[in-house]
């Protein structure tokens, strides 16, 4: 185990546990530590933060000294313990604390994945944290530097709203401003509401945008993946359950619906629901109520309800597919997100907002978009939305290197589809109500007008051409 008693960098470290890690020299080494660092001592208690940790947890100078380190990193269940004082049941199966603990006891380092439930924006998150904890020795007091090493997780779920946008959702298509003021308007009604769209348009952001235009804003919004898990696994992750319960559960779990009681919860393919289910699930949007698995007592909880599908469910109904008494209490308000397909004046906006990111996070992904390359991108269909055209911004400024993004660099598939359907841009990038409400916006400057709706001069010049050709034609 390392002295650092005797460090020339720690003069009089050799001091009393609550001041035992102090001193500006120490201050200073620790803050040039490119990743999240806290310092706890025997018992766990928070002794020190460096800059980074403070950086990404959003935390001011000398806030959670004392705490325990899941209160810090913003666990809901330690939080919500003695304003993080005393560890929660919760915490004794924290792997986070079994990592310190490990090294505590030992003498060497460890090293490990923690798994946290936080409440951050007002949404719980499930976070995987890639940790080590290393033992240090003072005098005679032992600590553990416990670095976390993915602060890109935890700076990215602090992310607010980008400027001008509802959500984070980005586009200025009058689709999309039609979807923002449905949000603002919807969001203060305490009703259910069924978001519809196809896979990878952004339905959770949606939901996310929901709940912060809402009355429960200083509730949580839970999210639960209803077609990610087998029935039984989904019941105990819905409604919770009681030690014993099953193989494996070694301690009482509260379900999504309990965590979300005064707040939100967003049920995404809640299609994917079994029969069974539908049932179990049609009780708690009548009364609220619910036993969690094993156990014979009734839980009740006040949870606005927000669900999303990419199915038609209203076909699914004649099918015999989906309860129909479910279905109209899911939809009291419907409201539909458009594909990228149809607001693709949208893609130019996205692609830098994308790329934007990309180089916040690695200055080896910093790059810019030529013509010729946006061109394609408004192209492609994009089966896949925004979703899919975030994973091709990715791809190309990985094989770009540093270089403006050429067709070259593209996916193969959206290059392909671009060569075999050429000419198509300008007639999905563009419609024309759109273009001349901005050409007289601008008193026909077109280079103006190209700038406000996202295009390049050449493509409204393109499109421009090929309506007045269509017109005298015709």
């Amino acid at each position: 185990m390392t002295d650092v008693s005797r460090d020339p960098l720690s003069p009089g470290l050799g001091i009393p546990a609550l001041n035992a890690i102090s001193g500006e020299a120490v201050a200073e080494v620790l803050d040039s530590i490119p990743c999240a660092v806290l310092v706890v001592d025997s018992e766990r208690r928070i002794r020190r933060l460096n800059r980074e940790f403070r950086r990404a947890l959003g935390l001011e100078d000398g806030s959670h000294i004392g705490s325990c380190q899941g209160g810090a990193l913003g666990c809901l269940h330690a939080a919500r313990e003695d304003h993080h004082r005393q560890p929660s049941a919760f915490c004794q199966d924290c792997e986070l604390a079994a990592l310190t603990t490990r090294a505590l006891l030992g003498e060497h380092s460890a090293r490990g994945r923690a798994r946290l439930q936080i409440a951050t924006q007002g949404r719980l998150e499930d976070v995987h944290l890639e940790c080590s904890a290393v033992p240090v020795s003072v005098g005679e007091e032992r600590f553990v530097v416990v670095l976390v090493e993915n602060t890109g997780e935890l700076l990215r779920l602090r992310a607010g709203e980008a400027d001008g946008t509802v959500g984070g959702m980005i586009g200025r298509h009058p689709s999309m401003l039609e979807l923002y003021d449905i949000i603002r308007e919807v969001g203060p009604l305490d009703v259910p509401v069924l978001i519809e769209g196809e896979t990878g348009t952004g339905k959770e952001l949606v939901a996310r945008a929901l709940h912060r235009w809402s009355r429960r804003t200083e509730g949580l919004l839970v999210t639960v993946n209803c077609g990610a898990l087998p029935d039984g696994l989904l019941e105990s992750e819905l409604f919770g359950h009681v030690k014993g319960a099953f193989t494996g559960a070694h301690r009482d779990k509260k379900g999504r619906f309990e965590l979300a009681d005064g707040g939100t919860i967003f049920l995404d393919e809640i299609g994917e629901l079994s029969p069974a289910m539908q049932v179990k699930f049609l009780r708690v949007l009548q009364d609220g109520s619910f036993e969690p698995v094993g156990s014979e007592r009734t839980v009740t909880a006040d949870s606005r309800v927000v669900c999303a599908t990419n199915r038609d469910l209203y076909r699914d109904l004649a099918g015999g597919r989906f309860r129909s008494d479910l279905y109209y209490r899911l939809c009291v308000v419907p409201i539909r997100v458009p594909s990228l397909r149809q607001r693709a004046t949208d893609i130019p906006l996205l692609a830098t907002h994308f790329l934007t990111r990309l180089g916040g996070d690695s200055t080896d992904l910093e790059t810019s978009l030529t013509e010729e390359a946006l061109r394609v991108l408004e192209t492609h269909p994009w089966p896949g939305n925004v979703r899919e055209l975030e994973n091709a911004i990715h791809y190309a400024a990985i094989r770009a290197r540093g270089l403006p993004i050429e067709p070259r660099h593209l996916p193969p598939n959206v290059v392909h589809h671009h060569g075999e359907r050429p000419g198509l841009a300008t007639r999905h990038a563009l419609d024309p109500a759109t273009v001349d409400q901005v050409l007289r916006e601008t008193s026909g400057n077109r280079s103006e007008a190209a700038k406000r709706l996202g295009v390049s001069r050449t493509t409204l010049w393109r499109f421009l051409s090929g309506r007045s050709a269509t017109h005298h034609g015709g």
